[in-house]
């Protein structure tokens, strides 16, 4: 499965640490959610999605539609 959240950080030319900073968490953790070894709870769902501007849909790749349902 891909890894939308890598995605998005790559895409937007960012390294873990500065996603980490900007959702409050360490970059540690980041790296162990972006890869897998922590599972993607709630409150980091709706930061990352408020971060890049999309839905929590489409970080849980349950659209491929980046919006906001209407």
């Amino acid at each position: 499965m891909r890894n939308r959240i890598k995605d998005l950080r790559e895409d937007h030319d960012l390294t873990q640490q500065k996603v980490a900073d900007a959702i409050g968490i360490t970059q540690r953790k980041y790296s162990y959610i972006e890869t897998g070894t922590q599972p993607l709870v709630d409150e980091i769902i709706v930061k990352l999605a408020d971060f890049y501007g999309v839905s929590a849909d489409y970080i849980l790749m349950r659209t491929s539609d980046p919006g906001f349902p209407r």
